[in-house]
């Protein structure tokens, strides 16, 4: 082997060494990596339960016949704004045949009575002016006779409402369908020529139309089983609408079910509130909504930021890494309070003045410092 055979072989021995101890320094070394922190600070921290509900007219009814039919005109639109006693809509009877049968026999057969006690009133009359018969035998066929007379128009009675619905007509007549309370026309759920039945105690009855007073105004809603013990009746909620979500609208809880329905496994608790409503406001009824309902408040209580926290896999214990020297963080067990998803309460493990790492975002300036090559 000659001279410049082994000088090139040093050469590349050399070279090759400088490379193996540049790789192994370089994956030996770590870039440092400086992570922003914060300090806890003092708050006030409320928790809030939202229940998600419907806005109802807390006064709604539904105007039903009192007689079966066809409806022969209806007198307003949904939407329309009625009082109290204004004409809904009118039906016109269709007689059963056998019924109208009945009532005209029972005409012929009152009547056949009413003349026969009207002879015999007429005679007993005469006789009595005669001295023929006593007194209590003239009044005894007196009786007879008005009892006879209202029989037979009561028979005739009978037979007009069973044909027409009424005796005279007018807005007091079973054909007539009237407003029982002053509103808004909610729903029309029939048209003209439909039939109708009557509301008995065997059928609830066509319903002609929904009247409802949008004045006033509940939500009904449901919440969760671990939030119901929490509230009360009579206490200020806030009440924010599906279709107005720029505005709230305050509220007072009335109602507070006692017994808690299942539903898709949860345990849901029904809550009523009366909402004040605003004149201005366009509100239409069944309107969906959210209450949102503050559960617990504190004030001027030390917190931090709940994206700060970690959990311990094991024990699954909150800690906080905070600050102690330069690029050096200790773990440190926290004691939480109250917390409103966003911020929470520390009630031991950390003071004021602390620096906690912001553990999932390190500091982009840092990131650039890192990438000039700061070493341990």
């Amino acid at each position: 082997m000659n001279k410049t055979v082994k000088i090139i072989l040093a050469i590349v021995v050399i070279v090759l060494l400088a490379f193996v101890l540049k790789y192994f320094k370089d994956s030996n070394s770590k870039d440092i990596t400086e992570y922003k922190v914060e300090e806890p600070f003092f708050t006030s921290i409320n928790t809030k339960a939202v229940a998600t509900g419907k806005l109802n007219p807390e006064e709604e009814i539904e105007l039903k016949p009192q007689i079966s039919g066809i409806v022969d005109e209806i007198m307003v639109e949904e939407g329309d704004i009625v009082k109290k006693g204004d004409l809904i809509a009118t039906i016109r009877v269709v007689p059963n045949e056998q019924n109208l049968v009945s009532a005209k026999s029972r005409i012929t057969t009152a009547k056949l009575s009413f003349e026969n006690s009207k002879i015999l009133y007429d005679r007993n009359k005469s006789l009595f002016d005669k001295g023929v018969i006593s007194k209590q035998d003239f009044e005894n066929s007196e009786l007879s006779f008005r009892q006879a007379k209202e029989s037979f128009h009561q028979a005739q009675n009978d037979y007009q409402i069973i044909k027409r619905g009424s005796v005279s007509g007018g807005n007091s007549a079973n054909t007539s369908i009237v407003a029982q309370i002053s509103g808004t026309i909610l729903e029309i759920p029939v048209r003209e020529g439909n039939q109708v039945i009557e509301s008995n105690n065997f059928n609830d009855g066509t319903t002609i139309a929904t009247i409802a007073d949008m004045s006033k105004m509940i939500f009904e809603g449901k919440v969760d089983e671990a939030e119901v013990g929490k509230i009360q009746e009579g206490k200020a909620i806030k009440v924010v609408l599906g279709a107005i979500q720029d505005k709230e609208y305050p509220a007072k809880l009335t109602f507070v079910a006692p017994k808690g329905v299942e539903e898709n496994g949860a345990v849901q608790f029904t809550i009523k509130a009366d909402v004040k409503i605003d004149l201005e406001s366009n509100i239409r009824a069944g309107y969906s909504a959210n209450a949102e309902i503050d559960l617990e408040n504190k004030d001027k209580v030390l917190a931090i930021r709940e994206a700060l926290l970690q959990y311990n896999r094991i024990t699954e214990k909150p800690f906080v890494e905070i600050l102690d020297g330069e690029n050096n963080y200790k773990k440190e067990d926290v004691e939480l309070g109250l917390s409103d998803g966003i911020n929470v309460e520390i009630v031991k493990g950390v003071k004021e003045g602390d620096k906690i790492k912001v553990w999932n975002k390190a500091s982009e300036d840092n990131e650039e410092e890192g990438k000039k090559g700061k070493k341990h």
